[in-house]
Parts: structure tokens; sequence; C-alpha cells
């Protein structure tokens, strides 16, 4: 197992490197991790489904024993933007109308999952995964923003060491330590290229990607009260970043972008010998990010320590899922995610890069168990329809009028996975 684990993570970290970027649905973060979690809606504080547990709560990895876990997503989220109600002065362009944002279609993120049981009560494992991300690629410019086609696309990807330790009968602990990188590439904004809008000006727009590292920590309680109830708790920090340094002149903080903490509760309730529902609440504390959270009225140039962004604030998930098993090679779930808009209809403008506005999301999964602890897993998910349209989102010295915006998605989740001692 041992060998395997090793060819993966080669393989693996190979392909992170080359991926194309994830667009989250909770936010910019992911609705869950792994296609089991995925299949429950995403749910999983209080009871993991495999190895990648470090990436919800790293206590769970207790509970996997030794087991890999090789996971392939493909997102097509489908977003747009509108324009209605501007009115620039004779001589400009007629920039009202529908702007598809979605040139770019299909994405593809992997994930891994590695975990060994070192002792009855203790775990140790590695956790490779998307954090979240996301991407914007207009087929046409916007005449607002810039002369060339605009656009967004912002990765992060997390190395997550694990350790998880129970203690006594019933508490279960464990820490994860969150090794970051990020990149992000920004096209089509050309109008803020200048000393009136951006305190770098050569540093706004059409630099390429531009490269970031950091680095934060999760920790996480599991309780088992009883043989049917479990309940579990977690916290992920802050996780402070390096600055996108080509886009300087961008993001507030001189090109500062770190990722937000968050944390999260859980319950599982094994309802029925062969079902067990789950509940997780989450909240993201996108607030605490000035590059995100700053408003896009900010009277203060981009780039600057409270330069514009994307108004976006704290946000609350609300995850529940079913597995059932129906024999012993087949297990079945479904879930339902709902996330809370990260802002509002005034920000919609410079939210055009940024279009997060699926709330309500559908989830169903399957396990097929082969001989051997081999699994096979799918996941899908379905993010209905979203829209915000704006609320004098766009400024009088820009014509005025309002930005608005949608999106729905779909995603597919296959993983593998191998298990020695499957609990």
């Amino acid at each position: 197992m041992k060998n395997i684990a090793k060819r993966i993570l080669v393989v693996l970290v190979a392909s992170l490197v080359v991926v194309d970027s994830s667009f989250a649905t909770d936010g910019y973060f992911l609705t869950g991790y792994g296609a089991k979690q995925q299949g429950r809606g995403g749910a999983g504080v209080a009871l993991p489904g495999d190895s990648l547990a470090g990436a919800t709560n790293p206590a769970g990895l207790i509970f996997v024993g030794d087991r890999i876990d090789l996971g392939l997503t493909l997102f097509r989220p489908i977003r747009s933007g509108t324009i209605v109600g501007n009115q620039l002065p004779p001589g400009y362009p007629d920039v009202n109308g529908t702007y598809d944002a979605s040139r770019v279609k299909d994405f593809f993120l992997p994930e891994l999952g590695y975990s060994h049981q070192l002792r009855p009560n203790v775990a140790v494992g590695v956790a490779l995964y998307g954090n979240g991300g996301l991407n914007t690629s207009y087929t046409k410019p916007i005449p607002l923003l810039g002369s060339t086609r605009g656009g967004v696309d912002l990765e992060q990807l997390f190395i997550s060491p694990t350790l998880a330790y129970k203690a006594g009968a019933h508490n279960s602990f464990g820490v994860a330590a969150n090794i970051a990188y990020q990149r992000f590439s920004a096209e089509g904004l050309q109008n803020f290229a200048n000393a009136n809008e951006s305190s770098a000006p050569s540093h706004v727009t059409n630099s390429g990607y531009s490269n970031s590292f950091g680095g934060g920590v999760r920790v996480g309680w599991i309780g088992e009260l009883s043989r049917w109830l479990n309940v579990g708790a977690t916290y992920q920090s802050r996780t402070y970043a390096s600055r996108f340094s080509r886009y300087s002149g961008l993001f507030a903080e001189g090109g500062k972008f770190d990722i937000p903490a968050n944390f999260a509760g859980g319950v599982a309730v094994k309802i029925h010998p062969k079902a067990t529902v789950q509940f997780d609440a989450e909240r993201i504390l996108y607030g605490q990010v000035k590059s995100v959270a700053n408003s896009d009225t900010n009277q203060a140039p981009l780039g600057a320590a409270n330069g514009p962004g994307f108004g976006w604030h704290d946000s609350t998930v609300i995850k529940t899922g079913l597995d059932y098993k129906l024999n012993s090679a087949l297990t079945i779930r479904g879930g339902y995610n709902h996330a809370g808009l990260p802002f509002d209809g005034t920000q919609t403008f410079f939210d055009l890069l940024a279009p997060a506005v699926t709330r309500d999301h559908l989830h169903a999964g399957a396990t097929l168990t082969l001989k051997s602890g081999k699994e096979i897993n799918v996941a899908y998910i379905h993010a209905f329809q979203g829209q915000v349209n704006g609320v004098n989102s766009i400024p009088p010295s820009a014509g005025g009028g309002n930005a608005n915006l949608s999106m729905y998605q779909n995603a597919v989740q296959v993983s593998f996975g191998w298990s020695k001692n499957k609990k």
C-alpha cells in the first residue's frame, strides 16, 4: 500500500500543477471534499467517509483506517452578466445587454487522500485537494471594464498533512497543517489601469498568472455520544498568503489575497442499521479579507489598503444528507446544500468578475464496494440557477444602471478507494 501511495502522490502533484481552475459553489469554497461527502450534500464534520477527512475535520481520520482515495471532479458552470439602464453620454457605445461569461465551460479538479493507522488510537495522513476557486471568461469585451475580453481565474490548492488522536473511548481530536498554493490572472480591465483608478496601474490586468503561497491550520473534534449519535466541530484558521505581485494594483493591500477562516459543527445520527443522516452548519468569514470584503464603492485607488473589493460578507452554509446501505456491495446517498449569498445587489458591478450567486444544490451519490476493500464512488451535484439583480450598482460616473448576475452549475465526481482494514 505504501508503494501505491507514493506513485499516486507523484501523479497527483504533477496534475495539480496543470489543473484547470475549480469553480466552487458555496461562495468560492467547494461544497465538500471527496465523492462520499459530495454525495450527501457536503456534510461530514461528525462522521468521515474516506481519507480526505483532513480537509473537513482532521479528527475524522481516526475512523478511516489504512486507505487511499483518488478522485476527479468535472465542473460545468454556466454564468452570465447583464447590464441594464446604463446611459453613457452620446458618442460612447451602448453597453446594455447580456454578456456570456462561459467561454470556458469545463473544469477538472483532482484530489487525493492517504491515511495510515499507526496505533489503534493514532492515525496520520495527508490530503491534497482544491480548496476553491473562481473563473469568468467573457466571450466579448465589457466596455465598462475594458477593451478586450474580460475575466478572472483564481485557483486555490491545499496540501494538508494530518494527525488524529483518540482520547479514551468517545473523543477524537485532530490537527491538519494547510499548505496553500494560489494562482490568479485577470484580463480585460484596462479602464482601471490608470493613475486615477489604481495605485499601481501597470499591475491591474493582462499580466498573466501570478502565484501565491501560504499556510494555516485546521483543528477538529468528534465525540461518539452513543452507538447511534456522533457530534463534531472544526475550525480552520485564516490562511496567510503572499501577495499576487502582478496584481498589486488590483487587489487591496497591494495584491494581498488571504484565504478566510471558517468553522463548522455537525451531527451524524444512525436512524436505522442501514441508514445514517448527517447535518452540518458552516460559517465562512469572507469579511476578514479586505480584497474580498471591501465595498466596490470605497473611495480609494485599487490596490490601496482600503481599495475597492468585491463587497463580500460572512456567509453561512447548511449541509444535510443521507447514506443508505442497500446491501453489502452498494450504498446510495442524497443531500441538499444551501449557501447564503456572500454579497448583495449593491455590489454586482465588480462581481461581474465573481458571480457566485448559486445558493441551493442537490446532491446524489453511490459507493460500489468490490473485493479486497476496493471502492468506486460517484457523486452528482446540481446547483440551481441563482440570480442577483443590481441595486444602483453601476456608479453614475460610468453611466449608472445595474449589473445583473446569473449562474447555474453541474458537477460529476468519480473516485476510487483502496482500504486495507476498512472500518
